[in-house]
């Protein structure tokens, strides 16, 4: 009992400290039971340890706390013990040092409880249309404005459904990091409610961001795939869904769908159609009935054309169905399948050429004179050799034979006599119409020592508008003005022109000796925008003008897809601006990049009105051909406005035509005229012309049909002896304005073809090639096969590879119409 003495002994003197009675009522009685008790366990092991139950209370306590502060609505962090009220003991005097530890404790825990924040609604960059749905995913997009992100609060339902799925987290993953200022894409998607027939489209208006449709909508509902004429169909079902969608009516034809984006608005800018994944077209898509559609997305920008490829560069519709039935499914088959057969598959080629119909056969005594300007253009061969090599089909108005012949350099003798070019004639058989003749004409320019050549002033005008921004534009165009830097000199001067939206001068002409500058000034541009080209012509000749060098070479050159759409664009136009310009003695160069938008249209008018040549550039090889191995012909003239007539003698001579140059050819009496514009010659520059001829004594199938004049001399009684024709020429200095002739005979020859020169055999290989290419109606023999085996036996000696290359486009263009 003594232990039990002590732990009383310990009570009353706690008691005393405290101040508080030393027992409570029935205490005693207790106690009294509890020293019986351990009076009849004395002899026994104590088992269970003295604080047991106080171990027991204090556990209680600490549950009955935690369970009140779980009923609490606010949100706390992670639980703690809390020590509160013990609802079994007796009660306290509040003056108790107890009570005062436990109004403390509890008050701490009240603080801590209030500090803790409420959880704020999260922040997103931008959203469109979330609804809170367990079984779909929350769809966020990132809006970006200038590179500068804007926060937008997240609308109830998007925070409902955070806080419905307990998310901690939201993470946006990507595969790279893109540069704004590079380029912008957009995706829109219509939902599938918005597009069910009966759907208010007033209630639409505005809010979904890609969409215009110029037709009334026609509410009546169809649910054929096909063939009822009551079917609204997708182009009335989409009105006003997306801003930049555009579809209606074009004159009483079908419906039209196109994506608005940065290009010319044309009947040409169509879209591409995909259709649970298959490439269709949009007249599949008028016949769909909104009932089957499962959800619309429009892509446009580079994101399209990085999915799609050349053939989605006026962006994409993307389609996906419902669950459809089988019939449902074997319809929308049939639809497809008929696309195929009835060879209804649209062209997304949104490139532009001008139409022209080939030169036909005159007859020698009707009209015995030809007369056309030079061509010392090459951008069609390498547009065609793109369009080859990439496997597609060739469009016959983007064959120019004169430009693909002039592509390749012949072996000419310079000059003498301080002539600007020598003239070199050849006479034989034409390789694809047996009987008829082939007359070669070339010219050779007098090749002049860069150290001889006048100093430069150069503006170079570059398109930076939003339809610029590939790989094959913009960046390629920037490695291929350095390649032109590398051959200027310190004397040389270079300024830099933009356009867009707007024109502005980035690089005021600088010296070429400060290359590092200039080539800054390149690699900072970036593409965006539509495409003023009009004003940047204006800006980049006032340029010019303001540091022409007198007796110099003063040059724009312009560097573009040739896709005007903002102020002057029009070919007319264009046409009419530039032979403005031209008076201001300032020569042109054009250069083209690009596919799919590529307006050769365009290009060609300027550089045939304005003193110019043109090329078109499809990699780093043509770059370092035409603006480095060939620089000089290029960007120095020697001669201007050179003009080429011809007069055949009808005794030798039945009927003719000049192959190509249809675009340059002139009428008679310009050829004296001194206003009359015509080509350029650069330095060591080649030039070649070919007439088909029909001898005197041929009946050729294709010979026109005389007509029989009265008044007419139509024969001629004085004889030339073996004079097969006569050439005249005629040029003006680079800066003159009186043109100088020069006349050379032609002789008639019987030489057989096996007698002809390489030159000779190699051109006319390509002028055949090119003739199949435009689908030539005056030509009997179309075989691939020969003109491979002429090319090679004109390819000669090739140091630059060029022929070699010809020889297997045309084997590649062989193996594309197998």
């Amino acid at each position: 009992m003594e232990n039990n003495h002590d732990i009383d002994k310990k009570f009353n003197e706690a008691s005393k400290i405290l101040e508080e009675p030393a027992t409570f009522p029935a205490f005693e009685k207790v106690w009294e039971k509890i020293e019986e008790k351990l009076d009849k366990k004395e002899d026994k092991k104590r088992i269970i340890p003295v604080w047991f139950p106080y171990g027991i209370a204090a556990s209680l306590i600490i549950g009955l706390g935690a369970f009140y502060f779980l009923n609490k609505k606010e949100v706390a962090g992670p639980a703690k013990p809390v020590i509160t009220k013990n609802m079994v003991s007796p009660k306290i005097n509040s003056n108790s040092k107890i009570e005062k530890i436990n109004r403390t404790v509890k008050s701490n825990i009240e603080k801590e409880i209030q500090a803790v924040k409420p959880i704020e609604e999260p922040t997103v960059i931008a959203y469109q249309d979330v609804k809170a749905n367990r079984k779909k995913p929350v769809d966020i997009y990132k809006k970006q404005n200038m590179g500068v992100p804007v926060a937008l609060p997240v609308p109830k339902t998007v925070y409902d459904t955070f806080k419905e799925h307990m998310l901690e987290e939201v993470a946006l993953l990507g595969y790279s990091n893109k540069k704004v200022q590079a380029y912008t894409s957009s995706s829109v998607s219509v939902r599938t409610e918005n597009i069910a027939p009966g759907y208010s489209t007033q209630s639409l208006q505005g809010k979904v961001a890609g969409v215009q449709i110029t037709s009334k909508r026609d509410k009546r509902k169809n649910n054929q795939i096909a063939g009822n004429s009551g079917n609204p169909g997708v182009p009335q079902e989409l009105i006003e869904r997306a801003f930049g969608l555009q579809a209606g009516k074009l004159n009483n034809s079908d419906s039209r769908i196109v994506i608005r984006g940065n290009k010319s608005i044309s009947e040409t800018n169509t879209a591409l159609v995909v259709i649970n994944g298959v490439v269709s077209n949009t007249s599949v898509l008028q016949q769909l009935p909104p009932e089957i559609i499962g959800g619309i997305r429009v892509i446009k920008g580079q994101e399209a054309t990085a999915l799609y490829g050349a053939q989605a560069s006026n962006g994409v519709i993307v389609v996906t169905t419902r669950k459809l039935s089988g019939k449902e499914k074997r319809k929308l088959k049939r639809l497809q399948k008929n696309l195929v057969t009835n060879q209804q598959t649209i062209s997304y080629n949104d490139e532009e050429y001008d139409a022209f119909v080939e030169n036909p056969f005159e007859l020698t005594k009707n009209q015995p004179l030809s007369t056309f300007s030079i061509d010392v253009d090459n951008a069609s061969y390498s547009n065609v050799r793109r369009m080859i090599n990439n496997g597609e089909k060739v469009d016959k108005n983007a064959v120019r034979i004169e430009e693909m012949i002039n592509y390749f350099k012949y072996d000419y003798p310079q000059p003498q006599n301080n002539q600007p070019f020598s003239i070199n004639t050849e006479y034989n058989d034409a390789p694809w119409n047996p009987d008829h003749k082939l007359l070669k004409i070339g010219l050779q320019g007098k090749n002049i020592p860069m150290d001889k050549l006048p100093n430069s002033n150069f503006v170079f005008l570059i398109d930076v508008s939003g339809s610029m921004d590939e790989a094959n534009k913009l960046p390629l165009l920037k490695s291929s003005f350095k390649v032109l830097l590398d051959k200027l000199r310190p004397e040389d001067k270079v300024g830099i022109v933009v356009y867009a939206g707007n024109a502005g001068m980035v690089l005021s002409p600088t010296s070429a000796k400060e290359k590092e500058k200039i080539m800054q000034a390149l690699d900072n541009l970036q593409a965006g925008g539509s495409t003023a080209g009009g004003a940047g012509i204006e800006l980049a000749y006032k340029l010019a003008q303001e540091n022409f060098i007198k007796n110099g070479n003063n040059r724009v050159i312009i560097a573009t897809d040739g896709d005007f759409n903002v102020g002057v664009s029009s070919v007319s136009n264009l046409e009419s601006l530039i032979e403005e310009k031209r008076k201001s003695g300032v020569f042109l160069t054009c250069l083209g990049f690009g596919m799919g938008n590529f307006k050769d249209n365009r290009l060609e008018t300027l550089a045939d009105k304005g003193n110019g040549n043109y090329a078109y550039i499809d990699n780093m090889q043509e770059a370092n051909k035409f603006l480095g191995k060939e620089f000089a012909g290029n960007m120095y003239a020697i001669a201007k406005d050179v003009k080429i007539q011809i007069e055949f003698n009808p005794k030798l001579v039945k009927s003719y035509r000049l192959i190509g140059y249809e675009n340059r050819k002139l009428r008679n009496e310009d050829f004296t005229n001194d206003k009359i514009d015509a080509g350029e010659l650069g330095s060591g520059h080649t030039v070649t012309a070919l007439y088909e001829v029909i001898p005197a004594h041929v009946n050729s199938a294709i010979l026109p049909k005389e007509n029989d004049l009265k008044y007419s001399k139509t024969s001629s009684s004085q004889s030339f002896g073996d004079e097969l024709a006569t050439i005249k020429f005629r040029y003006k200095k680079p800066d003159g304005d009186q043109s100088t002739e020069i006349t050379e005979v032609v002789k008639n020859s019987n030489e057989s073809f096996v007698q002809s020169s390489p030159d000779f055999r190699f051109a006319s290989s390509v002028a055949w090639f090119g003739l199949v290419l435009r689908e030539s109606k005056l030509i009997e023999k179309k075989d691939l096969n020969s003109i491979e085996d002429l090319a090679k036996k004109g390819k000669n000696k090739d140091e630059e590879g060029y022929r070699s290359e010809f020889i297997r486009l045309v084997e590649s263009y062989k193996a594309i119409k197998k």
